[in-house]
Formats: structure tokens, C-alpha cells, sequence
């Protein structure tokens, strides 16, 4: 017998006990896939006729399920009709994973003067939405939508860092709210220093890539290695690249090897195939090895992670596998998720994973994408200038009453881990910015009832000391107070950049706000919607477009001109939803 056939007897075996057929011509030539019901041996005359089968065989297994894939089967091999060319997705069950709190509530000033979060980068979120919209035509699950990484999508012009002594410049803008009568906006802009393209340092990049078989799909596999080509046209010489692969174990395809060996790393990448299970932790553990192995001093030690997130062989409980990365980021290995594919995506898992990795996550559903992410934006996604960046803002009680942070759910920090250095919080690459969006109730026109007793929201409710009174703020012209904390590329001891909020932008209508600072709020009111807009009071999804084509402004990518089209097809099934 020969090797082909060797491999293919199991499948024929196999595909013995799922087709089955009525001993009658009469009932064989119908089409009812529910007569379909008592399994008959298939009777092959030779071993290229087994061969043929199992050909057959693999490519349609994958496509139907139940009774469908019965009646399939039964025409393609007893009557001897071609196989349909379906994709695969049509019978899948879509088994995507997404996990996520609830929105932000509104904090009393009076009880909460402080609020602290980490910074986030990511921008998987947007791009899934999109995909899931355009693509799909459906509206995406309240839990997949992230709001902060919607807005951070988008490129701001904000000021610049002029050295990277200060790497950091805060930009800020307020204005009423569109979607709240009598709330105010107040955006917060963070632009990271960016140097010149020559100055960025040598890569030691390692790509653990999901070849398991729930990666055969063109927008999985295909894609990916046609990511990576792009990519690795545009390294540089001095850079390192290892490649490794997971299904059903782990395995290493390509040591570390110099970027200028374009031939060799090509053909590595080429010769990926998908198929097993996946043992997701084995291959995190073997690229930790590579990259420590080639790790370069004062370089970039990156391991990019390029799966669907279906882990289901090895440790695959998500806290088992952020403890796991969360050991190794201590050896100044940063990492980088980038997501591929539907119906099985693991969005909890690819997005949890960059954030106790110190890296960013991004999802790549076109060569668009890619190019953005790893090419346009290549610098920012390795070349990490600060990390641990969290931002706190104080809001004076004797001008605001009420405040709610747009985004940030799972970046929550508590009061007193902005000012220790122990605590992990979010990086930021080179040239990246990160926007967020407070609203805001003036004091005496918040919707939440005074307390009773009046609270110290100086101190803790738990803790407070009613002898004495809250102190006055320092200035009753100022709004709010901002704080940012950071630790430099070398260091452990975090530096602070502060920054206070005045309020003669207040009376500043949304509509003479400037392009950006629109454009980002309509990008925000856009994200809540889509949770579902339980804070919302006004406007609707036709005021919404108008706004984002108002705000459109410079447009060079014409990612914002995307966006509208996405907001008007959005509006479009919502519709579709309502009438039926």
C-alpha cells in the first residue's frame, strides 16, 4: 500500500460511517438530506479511487455538518456529482469570544475626585467591528466593542514632542456634548515623540504563527504569510527574524536569522501549512526561548503572536496563560497580538494576552490592515519609548459635579496605583497617540441625587475624618487637573507630566469645536451606540453621519471616510432589525 493511500484510508474509513443512503434508485435520486439516515459501507474498486475520495473527502469536511454534510457526501460519491463550492463559514457555528465589563458609570465629584486608568494602543476592536459590518453585514456584539480602541484607530493632529526628554505632550479641548443636552465634552490628546525613521534600533523579532487547522481559511493562513512578506520587505538588514509554529505541539521553523536573508526567511514563510490542533502554550513558551536567545541589548525583543486565539491543547485558560506571559515580560520581551479570521476568533484571549505581554493588539481582515499595522505603522507597533503610562485626573468639585470616562472599562486603575511603580499599565510605541473623552455635568446640573450627609471626597468613605472640611480648590477657574506617569525606555523610577484644564473653553458649542476634536467625539458617540447607547439622550444614527462627514477633515489614508461607511450601512441594518 502506499504512503498516500496509508494516509488516506482513516478519512475513507471515516467518511464510510457518515455517508448513507435507501437501497432504492428512486429514493437515492432525491435530494431530502433527512432520508439520509442508515450508514452503508462505500465500495471502492481501486486505490486511486480511494485516493479521489479522500481528496474529496478533506476538502468538504470542513464546509457541512449534520444532515448536510450527509446528502453532500452521499451525491458528491454514490451519484457521482461535484462537490459545491460553499464556503466553509455558511455551516460553521460561529463560536467567537468576547468578554468585557459594563460602561463606565457616572462618579460623583464629591465622592470620587480622582479618576486613574492605564492607556491603551490597541485597535483591534475597530477593525473587528468593521469586518463584522462591512463584511458580514451584521451589527457586532455589545461586548466586542471597545470605544477607546475605536477613537485610537484614527490619527489626530495633535502637537508634538519637540525632545524625547519629555516624550509626551497633553492636548485638550472641550466643548457641549451632541448627545447630552446641558453635558460637556473634555478630550484628552497624548502624542508620543517620534524620531527620525533612521534612529529606530535593531529588531529581534520572533513569529509564533498559528498553523492549527482552524487556520485553513484564506482570511487566516493565506493572509497572515502574505502579512509577514510585506513586513519583512520592509525591515531593515541589521534586523533578526525566527519563526515559529503551533498546532498540535510546538515547533521552531527558522532560527534567528538576518533580515538581509530575504531568499531564505521567504521560503519559510511559504512553506506554512495549517492543519491539527492548536497548543497555544507550547509555541508562547518556545518563542520566549527564540527571542531570549537572539535578544539584543538596547534593541527591540518583540514576539508577535498571529492566531484566530483558538487555543484548545495545552493551557489554554486565559489566567494561566497571562501569568505565563506575564513571567517572561520581566525579561524585557515585549508582545504583540495580531488576529485573523472568523467564526472561531478568540477576542477575549488575543486582546488580554497584549496587555500583561506590554505590547498592543491589532486585527488584520485585509492586506489594508496589514500594511497599516505593520508597515505605516510599523515603528509605533515595535519600538516601545515608555512604559507603565497612566493618566489621572482630578476634577474640582467647585466647577464639576459629575464626570463619565467614554471607553478604558478594562484599563480601570485604583486611586493609589497611579503613584506606584509596581503596577503595570499600558506602553506606548513611538509616534502613538492616545485620545480619551470625559463627560462631564457642571456643578448643580448633575443627574445623580445629592447624598443626605454630604460626603469627603478628599478622603475615603470608609476612612473619613468629619471633623474636618473639604479644603477649597486652588483656582475656581480650573476645571481639572491632569496627571500623567510614565517610566522611560531605561529605568524603573516613573517620571510625572502635569497639565491643568481651565474653564473658558466651556461655553464653546460642539459645532464650533475644532475638526479633530469632533471627529473623535462622533467616533466615540458612534462606539456607544453600538454598545447599545444607555447614556445617550440625544441625536441619532443620520446626525451621527452628518456629524463624522462635517468632521471628516484631512483625510490622507481615507480610513475616516471608511468610517462614515461604516456608520451608514450600520444604520442601514439597524433599521433592517427594527422592521422585523
Amino acid at each position: 500500500m502506499s504512503p498516500t493511500i496509508r494516509k488516506a484510508l482513516p478519512v475513507a474509513i471515516l467518511l464510510a460511517g457518515l455517508v448513507a443512503c435507501q437501497n432504492s434508485t428512486e429514493q437515492k435520486s432525491q435530494k431530502d438530506a433527512t432520508q439520509y439516515t442508515d450508514p452503508v459501507p462505500v465500495v471502492l474498486s481501486s486505490p486511486q479511487e480511494l485516493e479521489e475520495v479522500t481528496v474529496s473527502a478533506a476538502r468538504v469536511m470542513p464546509a457541512y455538518a449534520g444532515a448536510e454534510r450527509k446528502r453532500v457526501m452521499y451525491d458528491s460519491i454514490m451519484l457521482a456529482k461535484p462537490m459545491p463550492e460553499i464556503p466553509p463559514s455558511i455551516f460553521e457555528q460561529n463560536s467567537e469570544n468576547y468578554r468585557g465589563p459594563a460602561d463606565n458609570p457616572i462618579r460623583l465629584v464629591s465622592e470620587q475626585p480622582l479618576s486613574t486608568f492605564s492607556v491603551d494602543v490597541d485597535t483591534a476592536s475597530y477593525a473587528n467591528i468593521r469586518r463584522m459590518i462591512l463584511q458580514d453585514g451584521n451589527l457586532p456584539p455589545l461586548e466586542a466593542v471597545r470605544v477607546e480602541e475605536m477613537i485610537n484607530y484614527f490619527h489626530y493632529d495633535y502637537p508634538k514632542p519637540s525632545s524625547e526628554d519629555q516624550p509626551f505632550n497633553i492636548d485638550t479641548e472641550l466643548s457641549t456634548s451632541p448627545w447630552n443636552n446641558d453635558k460637556y465634552l473634555m478630550r484628552i490628546g497624548l502624542q508620543a515623540y517620534e524620531p527620525d525613521m533612521q534612529q529606530r534600533p535593531s529588531a529581534n523579532l520572533v513569529f509564533l504563527v498559528d498553523v492549527s487547522g482552524s487556520m485553513q481559511s484564506k482570511n487566516k493562513l493565506p493572509l497572515l504569510k502574505k502579512s509577514l512578506l510585506m513586513l519583512l520587505d520592509n525591515l531593515a538588514a541589521q534586523d533578526k527574524v525566527s519563526l515559529v509554529v503551533y498546532a498540535g505541539a510546538a515547533g521552531l521553523v527558522l532560527p534567528a536569522t538576518a533580515a538581509s536573508e530575504k531568499a531564505k526567511i521567504r521560503s519559510a514563510i511559504n512553506g506554512l501549512e495549517a492543519g491539527g490542533s492548536t497548543h497555544g502554550s507550547a509555541g508562547i513558551k518556545l518563542a520566549y526561548e527564540q527571542a531570549q536567545q537572539a535578544f539584543i541589548e538596547g534593541g527591540i525583543n518583540r514576539v508577535l503572536i498571529a492566531s484566530d486565539g483558538d487555543m484548545n491543547v495545552g493551557v489554554t485558560n486565559i489566567d494561566q496563560l497571562k501569568t505565563l506571559i506575564e513571567r517572561k515580560r520581566k525579561s524585557g520581551i515585549a508582545l504583540t497580538t495580531l488576529g485573523f479570521g472568523t467564526g472561531n476568533y478568540n477576542d477575549a484571549l488575543m486582546e488580554e494576552l497584549a496587555d500583561v505581554g506590554n505590547g498592543n493588539a491589532a486585527y488584520i481582515d485585509s492586506l489594508k490592515e496589514a500594511y497599516k499595522v505593520l508597515i505605516h505603522q510599523m515603528n509605533a507597533t515595535l519600538h516601545t519609548i515608555a512604559s507603565d503610562v497612566k493618566i489621572q485626573v482630578e476634577f474640582n468639585p467647585d466647577q464639576v459635579s459629575e464626570y463619565r470616562l467614554v471607553g478604558y472599562e478594562n484599563r480601570i486603575l485604583n486611586r493609589e496605583d497611579f503613584n506606584n511603580d509596581k503596577v503595570d499599565a499600558g506602553d506606548i510605541g513611538m509616534g502613538h497617540q492616545v485620545t480619551a473623552i470625559y463627560e462631564l455635568s457642571l456643578k448643580g446640573e448633575g443627574s445623580l441625587p445629592e447624598l443626605r450627609y454630604g460626603q469627603d471626597g478628599y478622603k475615603d468613605a470608609s476612612r473619613r475624618d468629619l471633623s474636618k472640611k473639604r479644603p477649597k480648590a486652588v483656582r475656581s477657574d480650573e476645571l481639572a487637573y491632569i496627571k500623567l506617569r510614565y517610566k522611560a525606555k531605561q529605568g524603573d523610577a516613573s517620571r510625572l507630566i502635569e497639565k491643568i484644564v481651565n474653564t473658558d473653553q466651556l461655553a464653546i458649542p460642539f459645532k464650533q469645536a475644532s475638526d479633530e476634536h469632533r471627529f473623535a467625539v462622533s467616533v466615540a458617540e458612534l462606539g456607544q451606540r453600538l454598545r447599545g447607547g444607555k447614556n445617550l439622550s440625544e441625536g441619532n444614527m443620520q446626525e451621527l453621519i452628518m456629524q463624522l462627514r462635517n468632521s471628516k477633515g484631512s483625510d490622507k489614508f481615507s480610513y475616516r471616510g471608511e468610517l462614515i461607511n461604516i456608520a451608514e450601512i450600520a444604520a442601514s441594518i439597524d433599521q433592517q432589525i427594527a422592521l422585523q
